[in-house]
């Protein structure tokens, strides 16, 4: 039971950690190489929360972010 509500804590973790660097990146003045570093360092974060889990990041997470970086510096 302690193993699900600490993989629960970290799933939350994870997502406020996403959701704060999605809305920083859509709504700060910043250089599309920051943002690109916060991106890096949410991977990092996830990685640190769920070790092995780089291509679950790459296929949720990854579009989320990529979408943003579109939207925000136009490009496709």
């Amino acid at each position: 039971m302690d193993d699900i509500l600490e993989e629960e804590r970290k799933l939350r973790r994870l997502r406020f950690v996403v959701d704060f660097a999605l809305e920083f990146i859509r709504t700060q003045d910043i250089p599309h190489d920051h943002a690109m570093h916060i991106v890096e360092g949410v991977r990092k974060q996830a990685l640190k929360l769920f070790p092995g889990k780089d291509e679950t990041f790459d296929i949720i997470y990854a579009p989320r972010f990529k979408r943003a970086l579109n939207e925000k510096y136009k490009r496709d």
